[in-house]
């Protein structure tokens, strides 16, 4: 694609952090541009290793700004997009519903419409990439998996919203013509994830001694995505993913809940020299979240047979490397739990 100017939104988050970590690092001859609102989920910490290279931009805003996000285009000419910026946890769905239809949907389309109006004369080696959930495409029962042609049945206010975003951007390619493409990803884990998500908030409480919530008799099932694999997945669609395709990227790696809980607290045993067992007396059941799906599973085939990206880390594999990250980290989820990561920003770039 020769140099280009790439725009990662939602780049200080858990998955975008990597991917611009990878863009930075593999790309020299490109641009990157992180462009995070740094909300409670997006940490400039992530990024020390890479924010004096010569490459990499930071842009602090909001994609719900309409007009930020017209002038930042219109003054930084980007030839891609790679949209991750988006609220994301179901739980805060649940209780704050317009916050996601904001952020998910009409930011996204305040980001589509400033591409539009940018390449509008020439959309030759532009890409809107669109980074979406396997959550759009509802619950699965005991067998099957979720395809690319998979009718969508969001359950939550967040699916809900990645939904609606899923559609906006197909329909500007169907209207405008706009150059884009989609993935659907399933649960990703891995470094740098907030601990409000599953594991690192299991991997957090157990390194407390705090109770271990696990919703209902923990029997829904997740595919885990090590979150250093999408990144690699992401990189692929970009590049190589045929205009207008979907792809769904997945680990091939299911787990109950509840099973997968009981891995965790056996590595972190071992890791903590704690007697075998001790972790899971930390286990407690709680009420059941409302509209919780039973089982996600995809089928990352197409990605697979299309473009030659496959998973490299099993589960237990990849558990292990998360706990030790999280382990040797303790600072990051120090500041991370106590809020003081929100004072990176001013200290790198406010006052410079």
């Amino acid at each position: 694609m020769g140099k280009q100017k790439i725009l990662i939104t939602g780049g200080a988050g858990f998955i975008g952090s990597h991917v611009v970590r990878l863009f930075v690092n593999s790309y020299p001859e490109y641009e990157i541009y992180n462009l995070d609102k740094l909300t409670y989920a997006g940490n400039l910490e992530n990024l020390k290793d890479v924010e004096s290279k010569s490459n990499y931009r930071f842009i602090k805003g909001d994609i719900v700004d309409a007009d930020f996000i017209t002038n930042t285009f219109t003054e930084n000419k980007f030839d891609g997009v790679i949209h991750l910026a988006a609220e994301s946890h179901v739980d805060r769905s649940i209780k704050h519903p317009l916050d996601f239809v904001m952020t998910n949907v009409v930011g996204t389309v305040n980001l589509l419409n400033a591409a539009r109006q940018n390449w509008e004369n020439d959309m030759s080696g532009k890409r809107f990439y669109h980074v979406s959930t396997d959550e759009v495409y509802g619950s699965l029962h005991d067998d099957g998996f979720f395809l690319e042609t998979t009718p969508y049945s969001p359950q939550s206010p967040y699916s809900a919203s990645k939904a609606s975003s899923d559609h906006f951007v197909r329909a500007y390619r169907n209207t405008y013509n706009l150059p884009v493409v989609i993935s659907n990803c399933s649960n990703n884990y891995g470094p740098n994830q907030f601990p409000e998500k599953l594991i690192p908030l299991f991997i957090n409480n157990i390194r407390n001694n705090k109770p271990l919530p696990v919703y209902g008799k923990g029997e829904n099932v997740r595919d885990w995505l090590y979150v250093i694999d999408h990144a690699r997945a992401i990189d692929r669609v970009y590049h190589h993913g045929r205009e207008g395709e979907t792809y769904n990227i997945g680990g091939f790696n299911e787990w109950k809940n509840i099973d997968l809980i009981k891995v965790v607290c056996k590595a972190m045993d071992k890791k903590l020299g704690r007697a075998a067992g001790e972790s899971e007396k930390l286990i407690t059941y709680v009420t059941d979240r409302a509209g919780h799906d039973l089982r996600y599973a995809i089928d990352s085939t197409k990605i697979m047979n299309e473009l030659g990206w496959q998973p490299s880390l099993q589960f237990e594999e990849g558990i292990e490397k998360t706990i030790d990250w999280y382990l040797s980290n303790q600072q990051w989820l120090d500041d991370v739990t106590s809020g003081n990561y929100l004072h990176y920003y001013e200290s790198m770039y406010v006052n410079r």
